[in-house]
C-alpha cells in the first residue's frame, strides 16, 4: 500500500500555559455510539501540582523532519514509530491490529461478545512490518490478536502486563519474547528509552464500566476463541523518548491517572476521543502534560472497515479536535489517515 508523508510546520509554543492555572471551559460532549464523551468540563478545576521543570522541555522539537522520528498510523490504536538508520531503522509498534474483522462495535447494538477471533496473516505480512519492541496497552480484541504472529515473524520483545502475556501465550506467541511489566519501569535501549506508565481504560455506558473487564493471572488460559475471551487485563501508557530529540506518549485509552502523568512533558500526545466518565478529560490532560506541541488523535476510526480504506470517524473526532483547540490553542492537531505517516 502507498505510504504517505505529511509535510507541515510546527506550531509555536511561545507563551506556554502554566500547569497550575485554572482552566475555564464550556461543557462539551461527543455523542458516540459507544457512549457520550465529556471532552471538556465545567469551569474551575485546578490541575495536579507540578513536579518542577523538566529537562525534556528544554529540547523542543524543531521543524518537521528535523528529529528524524517517523510516526505512522496503523488504524485504531496501532502505531509504528521508526528512527535511526534508514536502511535498518529502530521500530516500535504499539497495539498493531491489522486484521480488523467486523464486530459491530460502533453499531447501535454494540460488539457481539461471541464474535470469533481471526488473524489474517497474509494481510499482516503484506505490510512488511518490522519491530524491535511491541507495546501492549491492554488486552482487548482490537489491540491484541495480531501480536503473536507479528512477534514470531519479527523477533520483537513484547511488553505488557501478566494478563497480556498469558493471553498472548494462549494465542501462540513465543514465550521467550514476552516481557511482563507492571507500570513504573524505565527502560534504556540504544539511543532511546521506554517508560511504562500505569493508566486506565475507558469506562462507558450509564454505569461507567470497562468493556470485557478482568485479568488472567497465573498460568495462560485456554486459547481465546471469541472477542469476550480477550479481557482488558490492566491498561498501560508508554512514553517513548528518542535521545533529546522527541518524546511520544500513548495513554492507552480515553482515561488516565493524572498522578502518574504529572511531571511528564511529551512533545507528541496520542489521544483518544471519548472520556465520558472523566471530568475535564481533554483540558486537564493537556494541562497536566504542560500542553504538548503536537496532539494526534488515535482510536477514532470505525474498525469494522478495512485498513485499506480511508478512516471513518465513529463520531468522536470533531468534538475532540474542538476541545483540544480550546484547551491548547497553540498545539498542532495532527490527524493522520490509515497508513499515513508524519516525520517529526
Amino acid at each position: 500500500m502507498t505510504l504517505f508523508e505529511m509535510p507541515g510546520r510546527r506550531a509555536t509554543t511561545a507563551d506556554r500555559l502554566s500547569r497550575r492555572r485554572l482552566l475555564t471551559a464550556s461543557a462539551t460532549g461527543a455523542a458516540a455510539l459507544s457512549g457520550t464523551a465529556a471532552l471538556t468540563g465545567a469551569a474551575g478545576y485546578e490541575a495536579a501540582p507540578a513536579a518542577g521543570p523538566s529537562d525534556r522541555r528544554r529540547h523542543r522539537p524543531g521543524p518537521p523532519g528535523s528529529a528524524g522520528v517517523r510516526l505512522r498510523w496503523l488504524g485504531n490504536n496501532g502505531w509504528e514509530i521508526t528512527f535511526g538508520d534508514p536502511d535498518r531503522p529502530t521500530t516500535i509498534l504499539i497495539d498493531p491490529w491489522i486484521t480488523r474483522f467486523p464486530t459491530g462495535t460502533y453499531t447501535p447494538k454494540g460488539a457481539d461478545p461471541a464474535t470469533p477471533l481471526s488473524v489474517d496473516t497474509a494481510l499482516i505480512d503484506g505490510l512488511r512490518l518490522r519491530a524491535d519492541q511491541i507495546l501492549v496497552t491492554h488486552g482487548h480484541y482490537d489491540h491484541l490478536p495480531d501480536i503473536p504472529h507479528l512477534a514470531a515473524r519479527t523477533g520483537a520483545t513484547v511488553l505488557g502486563t501478566e494478563t497480556h502475556a498469558n493471553l498472548l501465550t494462549a494465542l501462540g506467541a513465543p514465550g521467550d519474547q514476552l516481557s511482563v511489566v507492571h507500570g513504573g519501569e524505565y527502560l534504556q535501549f540504544d539511543g532511546y528509552t521506554i517508560q511504562v506508565i500505569n493508566s486506565l481504560h475507558s469506562m462507558t455506558g450509564p454505569r461507567s464500566r470497562v468493556p470485557f473487564p478482568g485479568t488472567r493471572p497465573g498460568s495462560p488460559p485456554p486459547r481465546p476463541r471469541v472477542i469476550s475471551d480477550l479481557v482488558e487485563g490492566g491498561t498501560l501508557a508508554y512514553l517513548i523518548t528518542v535521545g533529546d530529540k522527541l518524546s511520544i506518549l500513548d495513554s492507552g485509552g480515553a482515561n488516565y491517572d493524572a498522578r502518574h502523568l504529572t511531571g511528564l512533558t511529551p512533545d507528541v500526545l496520542l489521544i483518544q476521543p471519548g472520556g465520558a466518565s472523566v471530568p475535564d478529560y481533554v483540558p486537564r490532560l493537556l494541562d497536566v502534560l504542560d500542553h504538548p506541541p503536537y496532539v494526534v488523535p488515535t482510536h477514532w476510526d470505525d474498525f469494522d472497515h478495512p485498513l485499506s480504506e480511508p478512516a471513518r470517524d465513529w463520531g468522536g473526532l470533531p468534538a475532540l479536535e474542538a476541545a483540544v483547540h480550546r484547551a491548547s490553542p497553540e498545539a498542532r492537531f495532527l490527524r493522520l489517515d490509515h497508513l499515513e505517516a508524519f516525520t517529526f
